[in-house]
């Protein structure tokens, strides 16, 4: 048997040497197994190692995942950055753009609305889109067609009021409760009602849908600034860096 190359010998000599010139195939069995085990021995006086190791992997992955996203973003951006049938908010000519896909029963796209509200009344230079998303089951759906269909009668302002109601409303979204939120902005119920079952609201949702699943957009809220995706509840402070971010650049 040939004698065992210490590990850090053998870690050098397989980063540095030309290629096809370290072949670990080409050991022994013996000699695999001695290898094996100077490794072994080696990680377990330096456990350290592993995490330095897995924090390197997640890096990498997190770069990969957002080049990846900053691609979705482009081949996408006509429907996520143009689309006629969703609500602009804040700026319309602001010099940043966010668009947030959001479920009104979800609990993180509550939580992210006040922080939203927030940033775009401090900043005042924020184009807002929002994506009607509704993935968490029935009273989802009839949340978002009830208020794309106040959107389609009544226009930008009423969805705003309505859609900023629906995000607060506790009891679940039935007739009555809806019938009360329309009257207390003047909105006509029954309009809005028969609205809600027609093709042209349902077609807002399908396209949504259909944009996410491009996106590999599988939960809310999801957040696109720019050329950048957030997927998740991001702190209002963490939100305020990255517009920063893509002022700068």
């Amino acid at each position: 048997m040939k004698p065992t190359l210490p590990f850090a010998l053998v870690a050098g000599l397989m980063l540095t040497a030309p290629a096809g010139a370290f072949d670990l195939t080409a050991m022994s069995a013996d000699e695999r197994s001695a290898f094996r085990a100077e490794i072994r021995s080696y990680l377990l006086e330096n456990p350290e190692i592993i995490m330095e190791a897995v924090a390197v992997l997640e890096q990498r992955q997190a770069e990969r995942q957002s080049e990846d996203d900053q691609t979705l973003v482009q081949v996408n951006s006509e429907a996520l950055f143009n689309d006629p049938d969703s609500w602009v908010g804040g700026n319309p000519d602001g010099d940043v753009t966010i668009v947030e896909f959001l479920d009104y029963r979800c609990g993180y796209c509550r939580r992210a609305h006040d922080e939203v509200a927030q940033l775009l009344e401090t900043d005042g230079n924020i184009r807002m889109i929002v994506k009607e998303f509704p993935i968490l089951g029935a009273d989802s759906v009839i949340s978002s067609r009830f208020a794309i269909a106040t959107l389609q009668l009544a226009g930008d302002e009423a969805y705003h009021a309505v859609s900023d109601a629906l995000m607060k409303l506790k009891p679940s979204p039935e007739e009555a409760v809806l019938r009360r939120l329309a009257d207390s902005f003047d909105l006509d119920a029954d309009a809005i009602f028969e609205r809600m079952e027609s093709d042209e609201v349902g077609r807002v949702i399908e396209a949504n849908r259909a944009l996410a699943q491009r996106m590999s957009i599988n939960g809310t809220p999801t957040f696109v600034v720019e050329d950048q995706m957030l997927r998740g509840y991001v702190p209002l402070a963490g939100m305020i860096e990255i517009v920063d971010e893509v002022r700068d650049r």
